[in-house]
């Protein structure tokens, strides 16, 4: 049983969101907040699998929200949170990214490709819609300091790119560990190669540079 959280201050929103997680027998919704501050309480409080947050709300919007549950945890620890958002915040969607989510969806996604994204992030994959996933990546490349990743990354081994494809594709470690027969702490210590090798310090982030830099592909 997945247990989920939603924050977004809409109404109407999580309504809908609502209607269509309480359909899903694997699905629990633990618990609503209207803004980033009750959704950082409510999180601590009850303890989801998984947040739903919306990035532009009152009090505190979801990068801030974000930052605070998720900072200083390890990729593995504390709830995942999953970006909800609309089509025309590139900036926002990249903020959210930085502050440590595990990925974005679209408000206007399909009812399954919600709840596959809630499934990918609540088992440590990650999902980055794919509609906007090129944007992001435009967006990475405008931000100051920005390098083109293909040139300045230290080149990742044949083992390290067969994982970080599986972590592209929204496998967790033990999926990643079964399909490579790997013991699962040489996956955590290549996930971990792989994040100094990209200058990065989660998977979303990984993603994106390897979208960028050509090494794996957008689902479409």
């Amino acid at each position: 049983m997945i247990r989920l959280l939603l924050v977004d201050d809409q109404e109407l929103v999580r309504a809908g969101l609502r209607l269509i997680f309480s359909a899903e027998e694997h699905l629990e919704i633990v618990g609503e907040a209207a803004n980033g501050r009750a959704g950082v309480e409510a999180a601590r409080m009850l303890r989801p699998d998984v947040v739903l947050m919306d990035v532009r709300m009152p009090v505190l919007d979801g990068i801030e929200a974000t930052r605070e549950l998720v900072g200083g945890a390890t990729d593995e620890d504390g709830p995942r949170v999953l970006a909800l958002t609309t089509f025309e915040d590139d900036e926002a969607l990249w903020g959210i990214l930085d502050a440590g989510a595990a990925g974005f969806v679209l408000k206007d996604a399909p009812a399954d490709d919600l709840v596959s994204a809630v499934g990918i992030t609540a088992r440590g994959g990650v999902w980055l819609d794919p509609r906007v996933a090129d944007r992001v990546m435009g967006t990475l490349r405008r931000r100051p300091g920005a390098t083109d990743p293909a040139r300045s990354v230290e080149p990742l081994s044949d083992r390290e790119l067969e994982v970080l494809r599986l972590v592209a594709s929204g496998a967790n470690n033990a999926e990643i560990a079964e399909g490579l027969f790997l013991a699962e702490r040489t996956v955590k210590g290549h996930i971990s190669a792989i994040f100094l090798k990209l200058g990065v310090r989660d998977r979303a982030a990984a993603i994106i540079h390897a979208y960028d830099a050509g090494i794996v592909a957008p689902r479409s």
